[in-house]
C-alpha cells in the first residue's frame, strides 16, 4: 500500500513542503515518484518518518538524524530503545504531575495557615524531579576536577554550552559509524576520535587515566548515560567505553 504526500502530511502533521525538503536532502526519499511528479510513500518510509520525528523531539539536527538512521543496522532494536526512553519520560512526567497536584491540594486545604505547615510530608514536594546525583558522585570522587569543571561551565558564554553539547552528539554519531563498520576500538582512526573526545572534555575538566576509564564505564553502566549513547546506535556505550580504556592506557597512564 502506498500513500501520497498529501496523505502522509495529513497523518503525520508534517507539512508537504517539509516532506519535499526531506526528500531533497536525502533524509526521507519517497518510495517512488509518479510520472506526474507526485511522491508516494510506503510503510518503510512511514517508519523512517516516525524515527525522524522521535529524534527531532530529542533536539537532534537533520544532518545528525540522517547519520543516525544511516548507521542503524537493527531498526526494531532502535525503536524499542526509543520506546523505552519515551515510557521512562512519560512515567517521570506523570510523577511530577502527581507531585504538583498533591501540593496544590494540600495548600488549598491549608489556606489560612502557613503554607509549609500544610505539607504533611515535605519530601513529597520533590518526587519525580531528576536530581544531580552524577554531579555529586563526581564531586566526591574527583573533587579537583569537579571544581575545574564547575568554573569552566560558569565562564561559558551564552550558547557555548549548547554548541559543546551538539559537538558531543556529532562525535557520538561518528563513533557509531566506526562501530557499525566493525572498526576495532584500537584502530588509529577510532583513537583519533577518542582523542578529540578527551580534548573536548578537557575544556571542562582534565581526567587522569583512572578517571577517564571510570567515565567510560559510567557511560556503559548507568542506564541514563547508556540510553543516550544507544539511542544513536545500540551497543555504542560499550564501544565508547572500550575505546576510552584503550586511550587511557596508551596516552594517560
Amino acid at each position: 500500500m502506498a500513500w501520497s504526500i498529501a496523505e502522509v502530511a495529513r497523518m503525520s502533521g508534517v507539512t508537504s513542503r517539509t516532506l519535499r525538503h526531506y526528500d531533497e536532502i536525502g533524509l526521507l526519499p519517497p518510495a517512488w515518484t509518479g510520472s506526474n511528479g507526485h511522491r508516494y510513500y510506503q510503510e518503510a518510509e512511514l517508519l523512517r518518518l516516525q524515527q525522524i520525528l522521535l529524534m527531532r523531539e530529542l533536539d537532534l539536527g537533520l544532518r545528525e538524524i540522517q547519520a543516525v538512521l544511516d548507521s542503524q543496522v537493527d531498526r526494531l532494536a532502535a525503536l524499542r530503545e526509543h520506546h523505552r526512553r519515551l515510557l521512562a519520560e512519560r512515567d517521570r512526567l506523570e510523577t511530577l504531575a502527581r507531585t504538583v497536584g498533591r501540593t496544590i491540594t494540600e495548600l488549598e486545604e491549608g489556606r489560612g495557615t502557613s503554607d509549609m505547615a500544610t505539607i504533611n510530608r515535605p519530601e513529597n514536594l520533590f518526587e519525580g524531579f531528576e536530581t544531580g546525583h552524577h554531579d555529586d558522585e563526581a564531586r566526591e570522587r574527583w573533587p579537583e576536577q569537579w571544581e575545574q569543571s564547575r568554573r569552566a561551565i560558569a565562564g561559558m558564554a551564552p550558547g557555548e554550552m549548547e554548541r559543546w553539547q551538539r559537538e558531543a552528539t556529532a562525535q557520538m554519531i561518528r563513533m557509531a559509524e566506526f562501530m557499525v563498520a566493525g572498526t576495532p576500538v584500537s584502530d588509529p582512526a577510532v583513537q583519533a576520535e577518542v582523542d578529540t573526545h578527551y580534548r573536548n572534555l578537557c575544556r571542562m575538566w582534565t581526567p587522569c587515566a583512572a578517571a577517564y576509564k571510570g567515565l567510560g564505564q559510567t557511560y556503559a553502566d548507568d542506564p541514563r548515560f547508556r540510553a543516550n549513547f544507544d539511542s544513536i546506535a545500540v551497543g555504542l556505550a560499550a564501544y565508547q567505553r572500550d575505546a576510552m580504556a584503550v586511550y587511557a592506557d596508551a596516552r594517560l597512564s
